[in-house]
């Protein structure tokens, strides 16, 4: 007798290769796949501007990154002492205006060449629900604490946000054909506003998506991560201690299966090497012997260079650099 339903994610679609360029862009949850992705030395870039939820403010950066456009000193407003912008998340606020402008504007163009050179990209979708700032309409992607009656608060029509992901998808072709653009729902539950909005607005992402991606199939595909949570992980034990985000075991669960839709074979092996690399590289001996830590280091270095040899794409990564010299 089965106690549980595994959700089908259908054959291997040998869509990322261990040695491609990944842009991952949405809510946390492209945080906690982005993470996985650069544990297993795969060069992944994750939300330049920060993280993002509505599928409105997720175009409106993809245009940004695409056109490469700054920010300006006049999109910006002080609030709680840092310089803000409604666009980026707060972690690139600073005390001083020219500062932050300069901080925001490095992740632009990082994220333009990220997405330039691309082979993959991801969009988490994480509520159908948007602020619309009342003084100029513009949806805002981060609110910053400024008070709630400077907004309006609305659910998207699905057919507004289909509309949108269509417009998305159409011009993501169009600057980088060689492009492959997997969409997905957040399984991270938004429950502040009740379990019953939560219902609304993921049912809604999820028919937005359906519908946009159908004349983009050749090269756009869904991953049920929402589903697989909600369906096959259906157990508070997958949860964290707010019951909202997934646990460590969840989103390893969804990275296992993520990997065996989208890994070729060749690239499931050498992510399997370079997650244990990396943890080996992460790991500090706790001893006060200096040579046992010096030695400790020189193996991990030989390491590197083995894998280095290995997987030869690797050479330029950021993170082994440090420990080939």
């Amino acid at each position: 007798m089965e106690f549980r339903t595994t959700v089908k994610t259908g054959e291997n679609r040998g869509w990322l290769h261990h040695s491609d360029k990944v842009l991952l862009l949405g809510s946390c949850f492209s945080d906690s796949i982005g993470a996985k992705l650069q544990g297993a030395l795969i060069n992944a870039m994750v939300n330049p501007t920060g993280t993002l939820y509505n599928p409105l403010s997720i175009a409106g950066c993809v245009k940004r990154l695409i056109n490469n456009e700054p920010v300006a000193g006049r999109d910006l407003f002080m609030q709680g002492g840092v310089w803000n912008s409604y666009d980026f998340h707060s972690r690139y606020s600073l005390p001083d205006k020219q500062a932050t402008i300069d901080r925001m504007n490095q992740y632009i163009e990082q994220g333009h060449k990220a997405l330039k050179e691309a082979q993959l990209l991801t969009v988490t979708l994480g509520t159908a629900i948007v602020y619309r700032l009342k003084a100029t309409g513009d949806v805002v992607a981060n609110c910053h604490k400024v008070p709630q009656h400077e907004f309006e608060r609305k659910m998207s029509s699905i057919a507004q946000m289909t509309q949108v992901l269509d417009e998305m998808l159409t011009i993501l072709h169009e600057f980088n054909p060689q492009l492959r653009i997997i969409l997905t729902v957040s399984p991270i539950r938004h429950i502040a506003d009740g379990l019953g909005t939560n219902s609304l607005s993921k049912a809604a992402l999820r028919v937005a998506i359906n519908e946009a991606i159908a004349n983009h199939s050749d090269y756009c595909d869904y991953f049920p991560s929402y589903e697989i949570m909600l369906d096959d992980l259906r157990d508070y034990r997958f949860y964290a201690s707010d019951m909202v985000h997934p646990s460590d075991v969840a989103v390893e669960y969804i990275w296992q299966a993520f990997q065996a839709t989208y890994l070729d074979d060749r690239s499931a092996l050498a992510v399997a090497r370079c997650e244990r690399v990396h943890k080996r590289m992460q790991h500090r001996p706790m001893s006060a012997n200096r040579e046992t830590v010096e030695r400790f280091n020189a193996d991990t270095a030989s390491v590197v260079r083995n894998l280095i040899k290995e997987y030869p794409y690797l050479a330029d990564h950021p993170e082994l650099t440090g420990f080939t010299l």
